[in-house]
This record gives structure tokens, sequence and C-alpha cells, in this order.
């Protein structure tokens, strides 16, 4: 199964991106598509607050845009939205320490973490600190 990182949605919500249309045919594809795909949640908070955020974009997504966007995605049949299981802790601890990963990157650990929990295959992510994590498989789909 597919997880998509924050970026890759933001950049398929903001027609303003340089990376809108690649992005946009991404997300499109896997929602079209009939194979499960998933987004982490903290990737749904984070897209919230990046979309939204009035210091990263002028003008930034309307709330009532951002949550319509948010919930189209939710409707694709293939979606699973995943989270934090039992294992968390023991998962996220190995890949913190795996990728001596701290600080702001401990997010990443996180949303890593929440995949290899969930039995993703693979993150589609722009965020190339995804790369120091060793037991997740990456890869960005806007270049290439």
């Amino acid at each position: 199964m597919i997880a998509v990182d924050t970026n890759v949605l933001v950049f398929a919500h903001r027609k303003d991106s340089v990376f809108h249309a690649a992005a946009s045919r991404c997300v499109r594809e896997l929602a079209e598509g009939v194979a499960p795909w998933a987004v982490p949640w903290p990737c749904v908070h984070e897209f919230l607050a990046i979309a939204t955020h009035p210091r990263r974009y002028l003008p930034p997504s309307p709330l009532g845009a951002a949550i319509d966007q948010l919930e189209a995605w939710f409707e694709a049949p293939g979606l699973v939205l995943i989270g934090e299981t039992h294992q968390h802790w023991d998962v996220l601890k190995a890949t913190a320490q795996a990728g001596m990963l701290v600080g702001p990157v401990v997010h990443d650990a996180r949303i890593a973490a929440i995949c290899i929990e969930n039995g993703v295959s693979e993150l589609w992510t722009a965020d190339r600190d995804f790369s120091r994590i060793p037991s997740l498989k990456t890869r960005n789909p806007l270049i290439g």
C-alpha cells in the first residue's frame, strides 16, 4: 500500500505550487484507482496547518476549502486513514534510533512509524529527511 505525505497533498491542493500539476496527477491516480492507499492522520493535521497558514501562502487556503479538499479525498474508495497502533512506541523508538532522528525530524519518525505499523510498502514524499529512515521505502513521485 502506498501512503502519501503532507507535502504531496499540499502541492496537489495548492494551484500556485510549481509542483501542483505533478502532485495533483499522482493523488488523482491513487484516488481514482482500485488499490488501497493511505494518508497518515498526522499528515491530515499538518495539511490543514500548512494550507491555511497565512505566512506560508498569500493568500492561504480558506479553512473551508482545505476541509472540502480533504473530504473529497476521503471519499476515494481505496483511501485508508492510518494512525498509531499498539506497537507505536516500539516502532517509533526503533525508527528514531536507526535514523538518529532528533528535534523536528521526530515528526517524520512518527509518520514513518505509523506507515510501518500499518503495512505501507512505500511513502510518496518530497521530503528528503525520510531517506534517513532505512525501514521505510520512499519515493518522490514529483520527479522523474
